[in-house]
């Protein structure tokens, strides 16, 4: 993390992380984003009906939301992914990968990934949760 609001820590102990941060320290407003699903937020539809693509498409509504507050998706210092299937989601690591990185490219904040019995909306297969760390804005 090159930006001086998001400052990756990594204990000297721990093995270098792939695909996360264990910790980031942050200065700037914060940006609370709500889980956001697969689904086109214009319509509620899901589009995609495969893990993938329902990643994707919360990735896109994350940073449509971060975009919305004057942020890229390099602010983001957060996420909790929510899946309805950890065993898909851990064969899937690849193409996840490839669904990422035009979206975030290399950057990869905090993370947790959680598994869960299901989300609120029947057809959803991954939530995603985000916070984002904004400039300052000068008055």
């Amino acid at each position: 993390m090159s930006d001086d609001r998001l400052l990756a820590v990594l204990p000297a102990h721990f093995a270098p992380p792939k695909g996360y941060a264990n910790g980031v320290i942050t200065t700037g407003r914060l940006l609370h984003v709500g889980g956001q699903v697969g689904w086109e937020p214009a319509t509620g539809q899901f589009h995609h009906r495969d893990l993938v693509g329902q990643f994707g498409q919360c990735l896109d509504n994350i940073l449509a939301v971060v975009e919305a507050a004057g942020g890229t998706a390099r602010d983001i210092a957060r996420m909790t992914v929510y899946v309805t299937d950890l065993a898909a989601y851990r064969a899937a690591q690849k193409a996840l990968g490839a669904v990422w990185r035009p979206r975030l490219g290399r950057h990869f904040p905090a993370m947790a990934l959680v598994g869960v019995t299901g989300l609120v909306e029947p057809d959803a297969m991954v939530e995603i949760e985000a916070v984002a760390v904004l400039p300052e804005v000068s008055p």
